[in-house]
């Protein structure tokens, strides 16, 4: 961040809980008031800042370095004959030079709230054995890994060290479609998206 920016970020920051206390001290009622104001205005910042979220591109624009690099996010299992022959045949071409699989761990809430992610993290485990045996079964060679609960997030962060080529989906819900559409238009590598 360039060195004039931190004063403005302070500065916006600040000037709106000041101002509301300022106002609700002696415009309104009081200092009780006045805190009252400037807690509504540090929450409102809080909530405005908390919804915000990154927009830029996600990964590498893709290098031709022999081999071309795959990443699988597998939203469920990866098991139908149908789907992993296709995807086979996709990478038959032979100058694959990694395959990757990510299955992102789906937290329930309570379970967020409590720190108790050792479920899903175990059940990402099994889609994981279930879509690389599958895949091995069809002559292709995978690495796997858990990544974040937010689809989007953890393939921005599998993708800050996997320099993929491309980026294909494997999901069935259609709470998927927003996370689908928002990694079509935000990502770097090829994309594609195989609905079950």
């Amino acid at each position: 961040m360039a060195a004039w920016k931190l004063p403005l970020v302070v500065a916006a920051i600040a000037l709106p809980v000041v101002g509301a206390f300022l106002i609700g001290a002696f415009l309104v009622g009081g200092p009780a008031l006045g805190f009252i104001a400037g807690a509504l205005a540090v929450l409102a910042l809080l909530v405005v800042a908390a919804r915000q979220r990154p927009r830029g591109p996600i990964g590498t624009a893709p290098v031709s370095d022999g081999g071309r690099r795959i990443l699988i996010v597998a939203a469920q299992p990866l098991e139908e004959p149908g789907a992993v022959a296709a995807i086979a045949r996709e990478l038959g071409g032979g100058d694959v030079a990694e395959v990757r699989v990510l299955a992102p761990a789906s937290i329930g809430f309570l379970d967020r709230w409590a720190s108790d992610v050792e479920a899903a993290r175990r059940q990402a485990q099994e889609r994981l054995v279930t879509t690389v045996a599958a895949l091995a079964k069809a002559g292709v060679d995978a690495e796997a890994r858990v990544g974040d609960e937010n689809l989007v997030q953890a393939v921005e962060d599998q993708l800050e060290s996997y320099h993929a080529d491309e980026v294909v989906l494997v999901s069935a819900r259609e709470d998927d479609e927003g996370a689908a559409a928002e990694l079509e238009s935000r990502l770097r590598p090829r994309f594609r998206h195989l609905q079950m």
